[in-house]
């Protein structure tokens, strides 16, 4: 019988790539893959260390999973992943429910890894981040949708993050692997394609000695099968006229565009090691504010950096109201041992770094309640995602317009007299807005 293995991916769409490319070798190296834990031979979680919440959720779910070795037929644990890449030393010293620790650049030797830890090893593995992980995958997304994962690692340096120590320094995937990696996705059936890395705006500047992700979107546009075209973590420095005009013309490029502001005060953007400025990001979102089509953006804010005061936060809430943003994430400000900003002195109350989310949380719920309101009576282009409900005689499906990513944005609920396939693109007439989600009806 062959080796049962349960794995569990936590943390970013990033980290849910690796995910699909170690899922892949190892059904490739003879192994099957359990969706059941209690079934598992071997238990692998592959974790996030990015905050100190995401490292305290991949201890728990090691923990909960160590307990199968009592209760199911687990017999080895191993830890992959950001937690093992920058924190591998401790995992191994203090959980000795743990028999190997692999960091984010051993994926491809996951099976002698599974091998040599059933064999009796119990070690950590650990190289320097100058690859990528990158290949045949199994996807864990819906059939017709997939990350793609364009480059790795970071070269701004904020002043609150561990991604550069985690990940290294910025690497892109060369061009060519990237559209025939695309080229057996769209022959599996991915109908839309959703551009990662931490910074996409930078791809290719390491490769090539400028950065070429509109070449990137030309290429994979000419894929016939291919039909939408998702831009995530695209820098607001970087995103150019040149970048938002292939998104303006390009008929297979969404209109939306994910930016992670994190502030836009000029004395916390210095603070956070910024490359943008409150100018430049004002002259950006005035371009976006004017784009035909227009241009929807998702973006995330930090509460409570060090040194944010009751005008700093009022500076984002007037950001909010002016822009009216369709996606917005808000996170408080974590100290991170390690960074530059854990070491300045002017760090905000925990009370205040949460009121200040619940704050802009509220100021953008207002605009959501207003862009939905909006959106009544328009017809959008959807993709169906899923089957949700029968409403008596009718169909109801999730779906998703241009400007909502899965599982981070809102959704549509579309109404249809007729039965739908997963993956289809239909039209649907916005009859009603919900709180962030909308509903519609297709248009026959």
């Amino acid at each position: 019988m062959k080796t049962k293995i349960g794995v569990v991916s936590l943390g970013c769409d990033k980290n849910r790539v690796d995910t699909e490319v170690m899922l892949a070798n190892l059904v490739d190296g003879g192994y099957e893959i359990t969706q059941q834990p209690q079934d598992a031979d071997v238990i692998i979680v592959n974790t996030c260390a990015f905050l100190e919440s995401s490292r305290k959720e991949a201890i728990d779910a090691v923990l909960e999973m160590a307990d199968f070795k009592d209760t199911g037929k687990c017999k080895k644990v191993i830890v992959t992943g950001c937690l093992g890449q920058k924190f591998g030393d401790e995992v191994i010293e203090y959980f000795d429910e743990v028999d190997a620790v692999v960091g984010t650049n051993d994926y491809d030797k996951i099976c002698q890894i599974v091998e040599e830890t059933l064999a009796g090893s119990r070690k950590q593995y650990k190289n320097p981040a100058d690859t990528i992980t990158f290949g045949k995958r199994i996807l864990t997304t819906n059939p017709h949708v997939a990350y793609l994962k364009i480059g790795d690692g970071c070269n701004n340096f904020c002043s609150y993050c561990l991604i550069p120590y985690i990940r290294g320094r910025f690497r892109s995937v060369p061009m060519e692997q990237i559209v025939e990696h695309a080229k057996q996705l769209e022959q599996s059936g991915v109908k839309e394609l959703i551009l990662v890395a931490q910074d996409t705006t930078r791809y290719g500047e390491d490769l090539y000695g400028k950065r070429r992700l509109v070449d990137l979107l030309q290429q994979l546009s000419a894929l016939q099968g291919i039909k939408w075209i998702r831009l995530l973590y695209c820098y607001p420095e970087l995103t150019d006229e040149a970048l938002i005009r292939e998104i303006e013309t390009n008929p297979k490029v969404c209109k939306y565009i994910d930016i992670p502001l994190q502030h836009v005060s000029q004395p916390i953007l210095k603070a956070m090691n910024r490359r943008s400025t409150q100018q430049s990001i004002v002259e950006l979102f005035d371009r976006l504010a004017n784009s035909s089509p227009k241009i929807q953006v998702r973006s995330t804010f930090i509460c409570g950096f060090p040194g944010e005061t009751d005008e700093t936060h009022q500076e984002v809430q007037q950001f909010l109201q002016k822009y009216k943003l369709r996606n917005v994430g808000f996170f408080a400000y974590s100290k991170e041992e390690g960074t530059v900003s854990a070491k300045f002195t002017d760090q905000v109350p925990t009370r205040k770094k949460n009121s200040y989310v619940k704050k802009l949380y509220n100021v953008q719920h207002k605009v959501v309640q207003e862009l939905n309101g909006s959106d009544v009576g328009k017809i959008y282009t959807c993709i169906v995602d899923s089957f949700s409900n029968m409403d008596g005689e009718q169909f109801v499906y999730a779906g998703r317009t241009e400007f909502m990513a899965p599982e981070i944005d809102g959704m549509v609920y579309i109404v249809s007299n007729k039965q739908l396939q997963i993956g289809d693109f239909v039209d649907v007439a916005i009859t009603s807005a919900l709180e962030y989600d909308l509903l519609g009806e297709v248009v026959e």
